[in-house]
């Protein structure tokens, strides 16, 4: 019945968005990836095969001007009572006036929080920090102005539904973003945000994501600080920081990453509860991994990976075997 549901959804999805006689679809495409899962924790192995993306993506222009993107998650449950959009990431517009440097867009998009693991497909990613895993929604509803300040540089300032909301609740995010670069090999994108939480009680994330780019190494550093202002110690004591290297050499890419994550024990208000909802008080969370990306057909199409990743919290070593490849329908 779940099955049902996602394949029905999808088809109105793109029956909507077909109905318009000046509609032009640029990219549709399905992607998918599966793996072949092995673990061992305290000496005992499993193991498992599984599928965990199969994606539908739209992109196109309604008219002149006006874009859409759509991704549904097919193999994600689609009801949820809290949020019925729950597999959907991406279902917007973006109108960008002729002749000027702005553009506004409306509808559900990611929450404009900086980082490039943060930022990165999820598809592309093989495991997460605990704050992209733990952040209940990192796609909402909302609007976003854009302003283009010169070629490659952005400014940014979106309100949406919170991330720490169970859904669509009268709780809210205020974000201002700068995606630029400080040069051609250095780009950045750095965020303020001022975070609701369900109490509604307010926390701010400062995101500092840069990415390093030399000819066939790519470098990512992802720094986050997060803090209510009414906390003891608003810098350092609640923290993200992840680091993540890729070398590429003919079809093969070498890969690396690993983060850092804490949250100070006294991060609490005057009824205990936890400032951040997304990393517990008290955590002390590290994680590192490696691997090998292989694209036999060149860098479109099919890519198959081999990665091993372990932390200190559940002390699990993970060895992941897989392919991820895209069907491309339409392509112009």
């Amino acid at each position: 019945m779940t099955s049902l549901r996602t394949i029905l959804t999808a088809a109105l999805l793109l029956g909507g968005v077909c109905l318009s006689a000046q509609t032009k679809i640029d990219k549709l495409y399905i992607d998918t990836r599966g793996i072949f899962h092995q673990e061992t924790v305290n000496g005992v192995y499993s193991s498992q095969f599984l599928a965990d993306h199969l994606n539908l993506n739209v992109t196109g222009k309604i008219a002149d001007g006006i874009g859409f993107r759509i991704r549904q998650r097919l193999n994600k449950k689609v009801f949820d009572e809290n949020n019925i959009f729950n597999a959907t990431d991406f279902l917007y517009v973006d109108w960008k006036p002729t002749d000027t440097r702005w553009h506004f867009l409306f509808g559900k998009n990611a929450v404009l929080i900086g980082g490039y693991e943060y930022d990165a497909v999820p598809i592309d990613v093989y495991f997460y920090s605990q704050f992209c895993s733990n952040l209940y929604q990192g796609f909402t509803f909302g609007a976003t102005v854009g302003y283009s300040i010169l070629e490659g540089q952005e400014l940014a300032f979106q309100v949406c539904n919170s991330p720490l909301s169970l859904g669509f609740e009268n709780v809210y995010a205020y974000n201002f973003g700068w995606l630029g670069r400080f040069a051609s090999w250095w780009r950045t994108i750095w965020t303020f945000n001022l975070v609701e939480d369900p109490f509604h009680r307010m926390i701010s994330y400062i995101s500092l994501g840069n990415h390093f780019q030399w000819d066939n190494l790519l470098f990512d550093v992802d720094l986050m600080n997060r803090g209510a202002f009414s906390q003891k110690r608003y810098f350092g004591t609640d923290y993200t920081l992840i680091s993540k290297l890729i070398w590429s050499v003919g079809n093969w890419n070498i890969c690396a990453k690993g983060g850092l994550e804490g949250n100070a024990l006294d991060n609490v208000d005057a009824n205990g509860k936890p400032f951040d909802d997304v990393i517990t008080p008290g955590t002390k969370y590290a994680y590192a991994g490696g691997g090998l990306e292989y694209f036999p057909l060149g860098r479109d199409g099919i890519r198959l990976h081999a990665v091993y990743y372990r932390d200190n919290a559940k002390h699990r070593n993970n060895f992941d075997f897989g392919v991820t490849w895209k069907i491309d329908i339409i392509k112009h």
